[in-house]
This record gives C-alpha cells, sequence and structure tokens, in this order.
C-alpha cells in the first residue's frame, strides 16, 4: 500500500554562532543583508506586512 501515512517527529536545533563554521556565518551575513536590500524596495504598507515574518512561508500565509 503506497498510501500509508508516515508520523515524522519534527526537531529543531537553532545553531548558535560558535557552532556554525566561518563560511556559515558569512552566508547569514549576506542573505540578511540580501533582505535588507530587498524589504527596502517595498512600499511602507507591504514592508509593515513582511517585516515581522521569520520565513518565507509567513509572507505567504
Amino acid at each position: 500500500d503506497g498510501e500509508r501515512d508516515v508520523n515524522v517527529n519534527e526537531t529543531f536545533h537553532e545553531q548558535t554562532d560558535d557552532e556554525l563554521s566561518e563560511r556559515e556565518l558569512k552566508q547569514i551575513e549576506a542573505d540578511d543583508q540580501a533582505i535588507q536590500t530587498i524589504l527596502l524596495g517595498l512600499p511602507e504598507v507591504i514592508y509593515a506586512a513582511v517585516d515581522g515574518c521569520e520565513t518565507a512561508q509567513e509572507i505567504w500565509l
């Protein structure tokens, strides 16, 4: 039967800066700068709606 439900336990561990490599830290910084650049180009009403979102999924909900 190919249509069985599979239970998956979700776990998440937010890494601290000490647990990240130098490359990962640089990527996070670059991502943050890119996000800020995009947000600066948005109209104020849209910026206010998405600024508090932590994930892309939240923006689209």
